[in-house]
C-alpha cells in the first residue's frame, strides 16, 4: 500500500512535521484545518460560521488534491473554543455535508495556536470500490 503526502505548501509543515493530508490506499486523513486565508492571516475574524466555511473549503481542496471527493468524507471533527456557538459551525457543516451526512463530533477546546482561530476541523475520507 502506498502512502502519499498532500501538502498545502505551508512552511509550517516541515517545521512541525505534518502534512495537510495523508492518503494510504482507500483512506485519506486531513489534519486539523484552521481558518487561514491566502495571505497567511486568520480569515473571517470573530465569525464562527465564516471560519467554519473557510476551514471546510481548505479541507475540500486537500481532499481533492489527494484524489478523493467531498462525497468520500466519512467522519468530521469540529473543534470550537466556545461551545455556546456550536450552531453557527453546525450551519456551515450542514451546508456542505447535509446530503453526505458523515459521522461528526463537536468538541470544545481551551484554545488553538492562534487565539483568533475559533474553530478547527479534521476530516477522514474512505473510498471503497468504484
Amino acid at each position: 500500500m502506498t502512502r502519499e503526502l498532500v501538502t498545502s505548501g505551508s512552511p509550517m509543515e516541515p517545521k512541525i512535521g505534518f502534512s495537510r493530508a495523508v492518503r494510504s490506499g482507500a483512506y485519506l486523513a486531513v489534519a486539523g484545518t484552521a481558518p487561514i486565508g491566502p495571505d497567511g492571516r486568520t480569515s473571517s475574524r470573530g465569525d464562527v460560521y465564516g471560519q467554519t466555511r473557510d476551514c471546510l473549503a481548505i479541507a475540500q481542496r486537500a481532499i481533492e488534491a489527494g484524489g478523493f471527493r467531498i462525497e468520500d468524507v466519512v467522519r468530521t471533527r469540529v473543534m470550537l473554543t466556545d461551545m455556546d456557538r456550536w450552531q453557527e459551525a453546525a450551519r456551515a457543516h450542514g451546508e456542505v455535508f447535509g446530503e453526505i451526512r458523515p459521522a461528526c463530533t463537536f468538541v470544545g477546546v481551551a484554545r488553538f495556536i492562534d487565539p483568533e482561530w475559533l474553530v478547527e476541523i479534521e476530516v477522514d475520507c474512505f473510498r471503497g470500490e468504484p
